[in-house]
């Protein structure tokens, strides 16, 4: 045990070193990029089309205006995104409010969500006509493919508990990302885990074109969040205004990407030349209503406190926080940087 706090300890230093050196570079950055502050960045899960809004702000030169030079990276699930940003292998991440909250429970990485994509959560297992698989009771016995670290297996339990039905008897395969809807197709696997945003991926990977099935997270616990955006706790305390533009360039990408899928969708593919135009396209028309629900009148990316606390007694409630009470909202949300009316 005292072994194990050591090498945590040291991994904790060597990290807060590298962030250290990340951040003291920073005028460096600047000037090798005509003023612009280079800044990286990881999306949620792969480059899928629900990830297009960031190619958007890119394209259109919002990053820019707003004063960054900005590398968008392929993220690979919500734990891997926070541990880079964490460890200063990128500055800014997407990655499910749900699954971060859950994971800062069990250990204390230091970064923060300065904003929400989806105002209502994506997270949902998936599975095809003919599976046998048609309500959350189906999934008891079953096998789940999915990347490990995901949303969908990080929030797994949760669901699981508000679905009254055992997290233990479902057995998840870990699978990458890219790899998902032809595991299902094949029948590998009679169900994925998936943003409820990728049924037209998964329909169009099935040679059978058989109809997905679809159990949204949401539909059981309706008050999660769905994606926000991550920093560093250091950035988000030391340089405030950073993020709040960069965070306002990035949201003004997801407008755009809300008002006009099939532009955005074109933007994608030209940075990501394997998109399938159409699956992006209905991806992003299947993302509007989580990004911006019928009655909410809110600036995009606003946060609710009560909403927050309502979250956290939920995994405590849950057994997902332990021990109970000990994540707090400021622990996992920097609320002042959030956007507001």
């Amino acid at each position: 045990m005292r072994l194990r706090r050591s090498v945590i300890a040291l991994v904790a230093v060597l990290g807060l070193a590298l962030v250290s050196a990340c951040n003291n570079d920073d005028e460096g950055k600047q000037a090798d990029s005509g003023g612009l502050t280079k800044v990286s960045y990881l999306t949620s899960f792969n480059t899928f089309g629900r990830e297009a809004y960031a190619y958007v702000a890119l394209e259109k030169g919002y990053f820019k205006d707003a004063g960054f030079d900005v590398t968008i990276n392929p993220g690979s699930g919500t734990v891997d995104v926070m541990k880079l940003v964490a460890g200063g292998q990128a500055d800014y991440g997407i990655g499910d409010f749900t699954g971060a909250v859950i994971t800062l429970g069990k250990q204390k990485l230091p970064v923060t969500t300065v904003g929400m994509i989806h105002q209502r959560s994506l997270a949902a297992i998936v599975s095809l006509d003919g599976y046998g698989i048609t309500k959350p009771q189906d999934l008891v016995g079953k096998s789940v493919g999915d990347q490990p670290g995901s949303t969908n297996t990080v929030m797994f339990p949760v669901y699981a508990k508000a679905a009254k039905i055992p997290a233990d008897k479902t057995d998840f395969i870990p699978s990458p990302p890219p790899a998902l809807p032809q595991l299902l197709a094949s029948g590998k696997v009679p169900a994925i885990g998936q943003f409820v945003v990728g049924v037209p991926l998964v329909e169009k990977a099935d040679p059978k074109h058989r109809k997905a099935v679809v159990l949204p997270y949401g539909d059981v616990l309706p008050d999660l969040y769905g994606n926000a955006i991550i920093t560093r706790t250091d950035l988000a305390k030391d340089h405030p205004d950073q993020v709040k533009k960069f965070t306002a360039a990035l949201l003004k990408g997801l407008q755009d990407t809300i008002d006009d899928p099939a532009a955005a969708a074109a933007t994608l593919k030209k940075y990501v030349p394997q998109t399938d135009l159409g699956v992006a396209t209905e991806e992003l028309k299947l993302m509007k209503p989580y990004v911006k629900p019928d009655g909410f009148n809110d600036p995009l990316g606003s946060v609710d406190p009560q909403r927050v606390q309502t979250i956290l007694n939920l995994l405590d409630e849950a057994g997902a926080i332990k021990p109970a009470g000990s994540v707090k909202s400021e622990d996992v949300v920097s609320i002042d940087l959030a956007p507001k009316s």
